[in-house]
């Protein structure tokens, strides 16, 4: 018996064919954050912080050898075979939005992973000048995050970069998360006080627009509109 037979789950079967491949644990969340846009390993890395580094290089060149992805020049792409995968990673985005996903548990609010989801949706394209800086702040966690848009390239800073803000964001951390992935709108957030936005008028008028939420809200709304 061949080291390949061992792992398989000795079926002739498309799907059994297809766990083989992707039924790793962290498989299926790493093919995830490359469909939304991560190419760098650091990228990775920080969208995924339970994952070690040792096990993510693991799983990248697993799903490298199974023609999901390429490495080249320091980047990760998907194959056609890889960006095939989009629409049944969504899918179980819809599956579990629908039947498994309810309120957060504690040890699934990460601040720093969520401001560092939602750095990669901020856009400030409508808004002139070279520089925009969002400050995020939590009534529940001392820490603060900046997300700083330099000529339209997004990152997070962990201390103040000392320029001037233009938006603050202040709520608790469950608040942020919901509304990030469409379980409370934005709007009904505001009204209620649960979300605070300080800052430039054209701002906070326009937040729906400048904070894109999460690619996984679409169905999240979606099942919130079924149950209501």
């Amino acid at each position: 018996m061949d080291e390949a037979s061992k792992t398989a789950y000795g079926q002739y079967c498309p799907i059994s064919r297809a766990l083989e491949i992707l039924g790793e644990r962290w498989s299926l969340l790493v093919v995830r954050d490359m469909i939304v846009g991560a190419t760098r390993f650091n990228e990775l890395a920080r969208g995924l912080p339970g994952l070690s580094r040792s096990l993510l290089a693991k799983r990248l060149r697993q799903l490298e050898r199974a023609g999901l992805l390429t490495h080249r020049e320091g980047r990760y792409l998907l194959t056609e075979a890889g960006r095939g995968l989009e629409p049944i990673v969504f899918g179980l985005g819809n599956w579990g939005a629908t039947w498994a996903f309810e309120d957060p548990h504690a040890y699934e609010l990460d601040t720093e992973l969520l401001v560092w989801w939602m750095h990669t949706r901020v856009d400030t394209s409508a808004f002139s000048g070279p520089r925009h800086t969002l400050h995020v702040q939590f009534t529940d966690d001392p820490r603060q995050y900046w997300i700083l848009v330099e000529r339209g390239v997004p990152s997070v800073c962990r201390s103040d970069p000392g320029f001037d803000v233009d938006l603050t964001l202040t709520c608790d951390v469950a608040t942020l998360y919901r509304v990030w992935l469409g379980q409370l709108p934005i709007a009904r957030a505001l009204e209620s006080g649960a979300l605070s936005a300080q800052g430039l008028t054209e701002w906070t008028g326009q937040l729906q627009t400048i904070l894109k939420l999460s690619p996984a809200a679409p169905p999240v709304m979606g099942s919130r509109a079924v149950k209501t």
